[in-house]
């Protein structure tokens, strides 16, 4: 179940006893727990939700609050934050928890109590017997990163939902700036939206004047220009980045980065991983694959060494002589073109 039928289903008063919130979508976990904290009245929130930090207060506290029953109100809520000891991690504190009871409480769970775990992690331990039960128990909620196609469905419905409109050229250029984060886009509907009254529909001028271009988009086509050994554009791009004071130790590094994951692309593609497996074992947003695929494909390995191996000498020369960063960016793109 996803974040958007968990809105339905507790709309529509269906609500069960234990619920496990699972992804790192911050936005997401936001929105579910907001849909939580809607099913209890604004006067019972007092006396009847519960919120507890599991790195700063043992998981028993929060299950005496579960089994209590509800104070003049129909149901209780009691939210579970940052459970790490349902994962292989270990808490920043050093809280212990009484794991045994939360289990014999999943158990027999108090019918007029809600139960959330909203877990930020990736996956959980399935070997440990208390993620074994509360799995067994628990309603799973997907909180993970949505792919582009998602993100860009669940933006729309934002927009509808605002009352206005989001032109497709705009939708482009915002998944573009944001690199298809879905916690990014989201935290400029609202602004967007105000922007676009009173004709009520978001233009593509009205999101390149609001939102910013990250570095890694910047970067991006600069990347393309080292590729194709274009020194002027890559050096007008360079100069540009530069001038908005953008460190040039910060342009280097981003711009390794960029490299290495071009290659580690290229290698692996090559093996036949897929694009959301290659997401996957890099641990990057299907987006950044979506485009590095598409220009790793464009350039041989050779190539794409080659430029790296000449980002990671300016790197060095960076951090050990005087010399200005733009002569050497002009010194790579000159040994580069040879």
């Amino acid at each position: 179940m996803d974040v958007a039928a968990l809105q339905q289903q507790l709309t529509r008063g269906k609500v069960a006893p234990v619920y496990l919130i699972l992804g790192t979508q911050q936005v997401l976990q936001r929105q579910a727990r907001s849909a939580f904290e809607r099913l209890v009245p604004a006067e019972e929130k007092v006396m009847n939700v519960g919120a507890y930090d599991m790195e700063e207060t043992p998981v028993s506290v929060a299950v005496d609050d579960a089994m209590s029953a509800p104070f003049f109100g129909q149901r209780r809520l009691v939210i579970v934050n940052k459970p790490f000891f349902l994962t292989g991690q270990r808490g920043k504190g050093k809280v212990e928890h009484d794991v045994e009871g939360l289990v014999k409480y999943l158990t027999n769970p108090q019918p007029t109590t809600v139960l959330v775990f909203l877990a930020p992690y990736d996956k959980l331990d399935g070997r440990k017997a208390v993620v074994k039960k509360l799995k067994k128990v628990a309603v799973t909620v997907d909180a993970s990163p949505l792919d582009e196609r998602a993100a860009r469905h669940a933006i729309q419905q934002r927009f509808t939902k605002e009352g206005v409109k989001i032109a497709p050229a705009a939708l482009d250029e915002l998944v573009r700036r944001t690199n298809a984060d879905y916690g990014l886009m989201s935290a400029r509907v609202k602004q967007l939206a105000l922007l676009a009254y009173p004709q009520k529909e978001v233009t593509i001028d009205q999101v390149a004047g609001l939102v910013p271009q990250s570095l890694d988009d910047n970067v991006f086509h600069l990347v393309n220009a080292v590729l194709k050994r274009d020194q002027r554009a890559a050096l007008d791009l360079y100069h540009q980045l530069i001038e908005s004071q953008t460190a040039p130790l910060a342009i280097n590094a981003t711009l390794v980065s960029q490299f290495r994951l071009l290659i580690q692309l290229k290698v692996l593609a090559s093996r036949g991983l897929s694009q959301a497996g290659l997401a996957r074992k890099l641990k990057v947003h299907p987006y950044r694959v979506k485009l590095g695929l598409r220009t790793a494909r464009q350039f041989s390995l050779a190539a794409l060494n080659a430029a790296f191996l000449g980002l990671v000498e300016v790197d060095y020369q960076l951090k050990t002589t005087a010399q200005s960063p733009e002569l050497l960016f002009q010194l790579f793109m000159l040994r580069l073109g040879k």
